[in-house]
């Protein structure tokens, strides 16, 4: 594709989905924020599901394995079969299998049936993420780490509100009570069918812009997949930090301070403002600086503080989990929009792939960290996690894929892998 053909592309793009569009952001964080409230309202209601079935503990972990199997595994598929095929109104549908998840959880008969409502819940999840998030792209009018940090802020904020909702509201009404949220995800359907419409106008010129923003690709599917591997290492580095901090942090206060619940959910509450701090100025601050150095200095920056934490006081253990978890959510974003800009024509998969895993790590994480904790103590968990942001060693080896700052007008994009052998200039 010659110069001028490539301005012509990307004028097209630009004229149809001129800057950013910040209510079709808008509604997709705000969705986010309510699919991620619901989700997390069926974790914080476990205690009323073991009194009302008699559960075990190892039913109740089944749940959840329902739950985020289906949501993990699903993602990535959904959106491959969304980047062959685009379905703008999949979103919509899929917030519907949510919706009478919910329902079908709140009136289920037995545990059968409470294991198919979490996993409708867990279908909604895995058709919701890999197109929301190709949405958020198109409309970033080329900021495409403001975008992501945007909606992800919506689900961090849908993460803290369940398990408030159900303190406040499901506990003390009652299971049958959780029927009540299938209005918020009636709410998100009515926004989605918004949203899904806007999607379906501009999808083409989308495809074209997005297009025009990679000229230069790597064409060797094996370094391609090198590079995804190195992604998900360093995602699992994060990851399976954050589940010990998000699942264990109090109980290591309790245990290894004596402070009260009451103390160490302050402290639990400092750590998750500090995450949606971190998830917001990630996305930005790659667009400006580039997403490599973000990624470097978002996990390997973080293994000093992580290092300390075990051994200090507890002030200080306050201050250094609120540092980590700005650093350590930082890095999503530009993780996200990475492997995106590495795969331009897989944004739906791609996107799936990196939530799916990321969701399932978190559910693994936590059980297997959980037996670790059983095993020696919970100050062993925090002591073996201190090590894993050195994995973000591996970071050295991503290219740099998209300059820092913006372009000037008409000026062609360039990577530090312009030279190299299995790199080539799309036609």
């Amino acid at each position: 594709m010659g110069v001028s053909a490539k301005q012509s592309v990307s004028a097209q793009g630009s004229s149809a989905v001129p800057g950013i569009r910040y209510g079709v952001l808008g509604g997709v964080s705000f969705t986010h924020m309510l699919n991620d409230m619901m989700q997390s309202l069926i974790l914080a209601i476990y205690p009323l599901l073991q009194d009302d079935f008699d559960l075990s503990f190892l039913q109740v972990g089944l749940i959840t394995l329902t739950f985020q199997l289906t949501a993990s595994l699903l993602q990535p598929w959904v959106g491959y079969l969304a980047d062959r095929r685009p379905a703008p109104y999949s979103l919509p549908v899929g917030m519907s299998a949510t919706l009478f998840g919910l329902i079908l959880l709140a009136h289920a008969p037995s545990y059968p049936v409470l294991l198919l409502a979490a996993g409708m819940v867990g279908i909604g999840s895995a058709v919701f993420h890999p197109e929301s998030a190709r949405v958020a792209r198109m409309a970033s009018g080329g900021r495409y780490g403001f975008a992501q940090s945007i909606f992800q802020i919506g689900g961090n904020v849908g993460q803290a509100l369940g398990p408030l909702a159900a303190a406040w509201f499901v506990l003390g009404q009652g299971r049958t009570s959780v029927a009540w949220f299938a209005l918020a995800a009636l709410l998100a359907i009515i926004v989605l069918l918004q949203v899904s419409g806007w999607y379906s106008r501009n999808a083409a010129a989308a495809r074209r812009r997005q297009l025009a923003d990679a000229p230069v690709m790597i064409k060797s599917r094996a370094r391609v997949f090198r590079i995804l591997a190195i992604l998900l290492v360093l995602c699992f580095s994060k990851f399976i930090y954050m589940a010990s901090i998000s699942t264990y942090y109090e109980f290591y206060l309790m245990h290894h301070f004596g402070v009260s619940l009451y103390s160490a959910q302050v402290h639990l509450f400092v750590f998750l403002g500090a995450v949606a701090v971190g998830t917001m100025i990630g996305g930005p601050i790659g667009d400006r600086i580039g997403r490599k150095l973000v990624i470097w200095v978002s996990i390997l920056g973080v293994a000093p503080f992580t290092l300390l934490l075990p051994h200090v006081g507890l002030t200080a253990t306050g201050i250094l989990s609120a540092v980590i978890g700005i650093l350590l959510a930082s890095a999503f974003p530009a993780i996200i929009v990475y492997a995106q800009d590495l795969m331009p024509n897989r944004i739906g998969a791609v996107s799936g792939l990196f939530y799916g895993f990321s969701f399932g790590l978190g559910g693994i994480g936590a059980a297997g960290l959980g037996l670790l904790a059983d095993r020696y103590s919970i100050e062993f968990v925090y002591q073996v996690c201190a090590w894993l942001p050195l994995l973000g060693l591996f970071a050295v080896f991503l290219p740099r894929l998209r300059p820092g700052g913006k372009k000037p007008p008409g000026a062609a994009e360039r990577t530090d892998i312009d030279n190299a052998p299995d790199a080539a200039q799309t036609v």
